[in-house]
């Protein structure tokens, strides 16, 4: 065999039936690939699967010849080391054609099995191609919209969609509006003759919602608001979602690195929001080319290299698809055991470990100037370093500490990514929901800072001091506890915190206070409530070494104080799959 592997790689989680060759020698990627096109509406199923059924014969032999063409072995051995297929998510019908193809291919080679989560794909294709060491990873596809980081052994979810992916929601309003799929482009195309106007935003700590600004876009459109107003604003405010949510991702891990991935990746304004929140904050940015942001063998391919070279195959009898197979469930075999998997400081400076095939160290240093990433910067995890005063940056805020005079003034100031309108909208109602909502959580009994001053024209807000530590760095079961029975008075008293995850709540030897109550609201819905813990718990899960013990002390204290149906619809939220495939 060739002394460097070589992957025969095959997608087919629902739209692109795709083969790929890849040599880990060269770093060539070589993709056929054959996408599904509906004749009106979005995917159906039977056609896709029936397309893919038609297609992937042809798009394999493609890919099989080139891999013979290229191997420098000898004849009588197989072109390529071994067959990874991607396994899920996606739709049943779609990954069952692709996994008898794949099973059929390794025995007639007789070459091992690799079975790839096409999510993960997504994210170790940007973190090949950037040569980043520990990214976080935003996803925007077409059913899915997430975010990830690498935590102890696994790709960890920190924030995703609430109910549809990002691709599906645009098609869903472009399907209204009676325009042929795909919607993206086409919005992308009007929005570049369109004005803002108001629709909703919806984030809820790293997570997000995109049924209500569709459901908006559609009675606009019926209320004749041009079509192109419309497309510009939805662009205008998804993305800027997806932008924020990155930006808390950023600052929660103490990352530095942000790769996107999926097919809404290709478009020029998410892009554009990204980078520049990037060089805001000082991070790098980094999109891969376009082949490899769509559904692509590719990206399969090059982690099936990964993972074949750390040993984990697939037995044929073990190698059923997974619709439903979430990231958060892949051991990550292929990285380094003793890689730095801390989130804190696990990428500073010019210390960052870069080397990864195919990309040249001058290409990595050229993608960390265009973004600013080389430059000093002060995050929240200053506060955790011995940082006592001076100016930090957090995830949407300034924050100026004065201990000596037992004062902090936190300022919101511009995105420069964001719209200015919707811009100077969040940041005035944030700051008065945050005054509003601090000063509510203390008269029910809720440890907060003392709110002193608040000027909502400039986004203002002065509190008492109350220590440097965050509960990210003294994480203890019996200060989860304490932090969930907080959380479950302020749903006794009708109200949810909104981003309450292991920064957002300050330590010191007496107590444990909450802050940054600014995307909290009025409710008496349980599933709002349900979600407020989610956003902790998943927060827990993305910094804790060991997040179960720290888990279950969630539920404990919030049983000790809040309703037990809070708690059974959070196991409800946790069940509910957000893959189903790129559709």
């Amino acid at each position: 065999m060739s002394s460097h592997t070589r992957v025969l790689g095959i997608e087919g989680t629902a739209w692109a039936a795709s083969a790929a060759c890849y040599d880990a020698g060269t770093d060539d990627v070589f993709i056929e690939s054959d996408a599904y096109q509906p004749d009106s509406g979005g995917i159906h199923p039977r056609e896709a699967a029936e397309h893919m059924h038609d297609a992937i014969p042809r798009v394999l032999e493609t890919a099989l010849e080139h891999a013979r063409e290229t191997h420098d072995g000898p004849a009588d051995e197989p072109p390529v080391d071994c067959v990874a297929f991607s396994r899920g998510p996606g739709l049943g019908p779609c990954l069952r054609i692709v996994g008898t193809a794949a099973r059929a291919l390794a025995q007639s080679l007789e070459v091992p099995l690799v079975g790839v989560n096409h999510m993960v794909a997504h994210l170790e294709i940007g973190r090949h191609t950037s040569g980043f060491s520990s990214p976080v990873c935003l996803n925007a596809s077409g059913a899915n919209a997430h975010l990830l980081a690498y935590r102890n052994g696994r790709y960890r979810v920190l924030g995703e969609t609430m109910d549809t992916g990002v691709g599906n929601a645009i098609d869903k309003f472009t399907r209204h509006v009676g325009w042929s799929h795909p919607g993206g482009p086409k919005v992308e195309e009007a929005a570049s003759e369109g004005e803002y106007v108001d629709l909703p935003y919806v984030v809820k700590g790293m997570d997000f919602s995109f049924s209500g600004i569709m459901s908006a876009a559609k009675q606009r459109y019926d209320d004749s608001v041009p079509v192109e107003d419309i497309c510009y604003s939805l662009q205008e405010n998804i993305f800027g979602m997806l932008t924020e949510v990155s930006e808390r991702a950023l600052s929660l891990t103490g990352s530095d690195e942000l790769v996107l991935g999926g097919g809404v990746g290709q478009n020029a304004r998410l892009r554009e929001m990204l980078e520049e929140m990037c060089a805001q904050r000082g991070a790098s940015f980094h999109a891969p080319e376009p082949r490899f942001l769509r559904d692509n063998a590719g990206m399969i391919a090059v982690l099936g290299a990964k993972m074949y070279d750390a040993g984990d195959t697939l037995a044929i009898e073990e190698s059923r698809v997974d619709p439903d197979f979430r990231p958060d469930q892949v051991p990550v075999t292929w990285r380094a055991r003793n890689e730095r998997s801390e989130f804190l400081g696990n990428a500073s400076g010019d210390e960052r470990s870069r080397g990864q095939r195919g990309v040249s160290e001058a290409n990595a240093s050229e993608q960390r100037t265009a973004t600013g990433g080389s430059r000093e910067r002060a995050d929240e995890s200053d506060l955790t370093l011995g940082r006592e005063e001076g100016s930090v940056q957090g995830a949407e805020a300034l924050v100026d500490l004065e201990p000596d005079a037992g004062r902090v003034t936190k300022r919101r100031e511009p995105k420069t990514y964001r719209h200015p309108e919707l811009d100077e909208r969040l940041r005035r109602e944030r700051t008065r929901i945050e005054a509003r909502l601090t000063s509510l959580a203390r008269r029910e009994g809720v440890p907060t800072p003392v709110l002193s001053d608040v000027d909502g024209h400039e986004s203002r807000l002065e509190f008492e001091y109350v220590g440097r530590e965050d509960l990210r760095t003294a994480l203890s079961p019996e200060r989860v506890r304490e932090v969930s029975r907080h959380l479950a008075r302020l749903h006794r008293a009708g109200f949810v915190h909104g981003d309450l995850t292991t920064r957002n709540a300050r330590v010191n030897a007496d107590r444990t206070y909450l802050i940054d109550f600014g995307l909290g609201y009025h409710t008496d819905h349980v599933e709002d409530y349900a979600m407020d813990l989610h956003v902790f718990d998943q927060s827990l899960v993305g910094t804790a070494e060991d997040p179960e013990p720290l888990r279950e002390a969630l539920r404990e204290g919030y049983r000790e104080e809040g309703e037990e149906r809070v708690l059974e619809r959070l196991a409800d939220v946790e069940g509910r799959g957000r893959y189903v495939g790129d559709a």
